[in-house]
């Protein structure tokens, strides 16, 4: 319940509210056990045992709490003013007459700083730039870190603006945000070389966010989207360009069917007027060619007539009729077969 529902960085929960909660010393040290990675947790429960009227906590409770504290801690001993070693956790006596006290404890754990850096890009571009760096003091330089610096945070922070600022200015904007991990390299290998030199040492440095300003960032959206829009209108003339062709190709096979179609009613027909010219004309002595033509051509023409009145969509069909009119269609076919035949006689000789 401590793990998951208190927060000790919360300025509401700075203090349990265990009221009414009663403590073994079996209880107390368990719990102390289960909160040995939460250190404030533990700090302040531990205090809560101390402010109930009969005290749970024994000598093992606070053997265990010095052990939770001591481990990521270090303290830095001086004589007279002067430094004189760095204690480790542990139990230690200190000689106030010959000068010797504790000038301060350092904590080893890692500490995170957000920096957020207004620059500009090589194309005028203004930009924020959110990083994270986490950093610790290094246990066997801590006396650097102690006396060297008095706001590593402020520290960090001016080197952190100094080599953002110098590297931001000479990238385009499309390449700080592809190589915002070569930026952060660059804060990293600069941070290390004067923080080592304090007794810190930089864990990480993470290029969080890039946040242009409100117009670009729907500048470049609507970019984007006018790049989409190109791209689907060329995938879409493509299609209709496909379309059309294969629309084309299927006309002119179509055609070309029909031509050939046409050419072969038109075969069959010649052949049928043929045979039955011959076949009259071998039956009927005394019949002539042109009157057995004259004959078919008459039963032609009131065959397409009846066909005309049984049509379902009639339509009115305005044509020259009677007897001499008949005749002159006749020899009006008749001439057209006569120079179709002699232009094929002409063609061959």
């Amino acid at each position: 319940m401590l793990l998951h529902h208190h927060n000790p960085f919360h300025a509401m929960e700075s203090c349990l509210q265990l009221n009414g909660i009663s403590l073994t010393p079996s209880l107390l040290h368990q719990t102390l056990i289960r909160l040995r990675h939460s250190s404030k947790i533990a700090l302040s429960l531990f205090h809560y045992s101390l402010s109930l009227p009969s005290s749970p906590a024994t000598s093992a409770a606070y053997n265990l709490m010095i052990d939770i504290l001591a481990k990521a801690s270090i303290g830095v001993v001086e004589r007279w003013g002067r430094f004189e070693r760095l204690a480790d956790p542990g139990l230690h006596f200190f000689n106030p007459f010959a000068g010797q006290c504790l000038a301060g404890i350092l904590s080893t754990r890692i500490k995170s700083l957000d920096v957020r850096i207004e620059t500009k890009t090589k194309d005028n571009v203004f930009v924020q730039l959110v990083c994270s760096i986490q950093y610790r003091i290094v246990r066997e330089n801590a006396d650097d870190a102690f006396y060297e610096l008095a706001n590593p945070q402020e520290q960090i922070q001016a080197y952190v603006f100094d080599v953002v600022r110098a590297l931001v200015p000479r990238m385009p904007l499309d390449d700080l945000f592809e190589q915002k991990g070569e930026v952060a390299k660059s804060v990293l290998e600069e941070l290390e070389k004067v923080m080592s030199a304090c007794g810190y040492n930089i864990e990480h440095m993470l290029m969080v966010d890039i946040i242009p300003d409100p117009s670009v960032r729907k500048a470049m959206n609507e970019i984007n989207a006018a790049q989409r829009l190109q791209l689907a209108s060329v995938y879409k003339g493509e299609a209709e360009k496909i379309l059309l062709v294969k629309k084309a190709e299927a006309e002119a096979e179509a055609k070309y069917l029909g031509g050939v179609g046409v050419a072969k009613q038109r075969q069959a027909i010649t052949d049928g007027l043929r045979e039955n010219i011959l076949n009259f004309s071998h039956k009927v002595t005394g019949t002539s060619a042109k009157e057995v033509m004259d004959l078919i051509m008459v039963t032609q023409y009131f065959d397409t007539i009846k066909d005309l009145g049984n049509s379902s969509k009639n339509t009115t069909v305005f044509i020259p009729h009677g007897p001499g009119h008949v005749r002159d269609i006749g020899d009006q076919i008749r001439n057209g077969m006569m120079e179709a035949a002699a232009c094929a006689e002409g063609n061959d000789s």
